[in-house]
């Protein structure tokens, strides 16, 4: 029997000029509390939520459903309080004291043959870690998603991860919270880089919704329908 992978939801904050971040040793806050409780809302609606190890490390997040309703309606439904955690590194290099490892449900590491070793001693019963083989494979890990019953997968960055899904045509969902901030510095994280997209710089992604939040504007679209 064939399991289906999960529908795949990138879940995106930028400034006007398409930043993640700034590149000061403070995290930029690009959403505002209102657009920050419609995305602990969107939390809650999934199976698993997954960042890349260089979010980690710069952030360090806990990850969580933060409402504490949200949490006993998920429990309600036979859910634990908070969606599986995962992450992906190709060097291996995490920090087994980061708050990612120590809040919330089950967490879930994909590495690779080089590093599986390393991330298995460094976090040594704190996360299943799953190699995909000589190099990173986005559609092994969906696939070991979809074995493990996620349904509905978040994911919140960084913008290598959101480049590699976009260019590999793996999201299904992307919701993109643009801030009235400009960054201005070349530095700083994007959300998206250079690659070969599906249908090239002329293929339009299908709106699904535009709606303000405060004074963010929230912008939703299905990738993988173009025209």
């Amino acid at each position: 029997m064939t399991i289906a992978r999960p529908y795949v939801l990138l879940s995106v904050a930028t400034s006007m000029d398409g930043c993640l971040d700034d590149t000061s040793a403070e995290r930029l806050l690009l959403s505002n509390a209102e657009d920050f409780d419609r995305v602990d809302e969107a939390r809650a609606g999934v199976d698993a939520i997954l960042i890349g190890a260089t979010t980690m490390r710069r952030d360090n997040p806990r990850l969580l459903v933060n409402s504490p309703q949200r949490r006993a309606e998920r429990v309600s439904r036979g859910l634990p309080e908070h969606p599986l955690k995962v992450t992906v590194t190709g060097s291996g290099d995490l920090d087994a004291d980061l708050k990612f490892w120590h809040h919330g449900a089950q967490k879930l590491v994909f590495t690779v043959d080089d590093a599986v070793e390393k991330v298995r001693a460094k976090l040594a019963g704190l996360a299943d870690v799953v190699s995909t083989g000589p190099a990173l494979d986005w559609g092994a890990m969906l696939d070991e998603l979809g074995q493990r019953g996620v349904r509905r997968l978040m994911v919140e960055g960084g913008g290598t991860i959101h480049t590699q899904l976009m260019a590999q045509d793996l999201a299904d969902e992307l919701q993109l919270a643009i801030a009235p901030l400009i960054v201005g510095q070349a530095d700083a994280p994007r959300f998206l880089g250079t690659a070969d997209y599906p249908g090239g710089s002329t293929a339009r992604m299908r709106l699904l919704e535009a709606r303000s939040i405060g004074d963010v504007v929230l912008l939703r679209y299905a990738p993988k329908e173009r025209t």
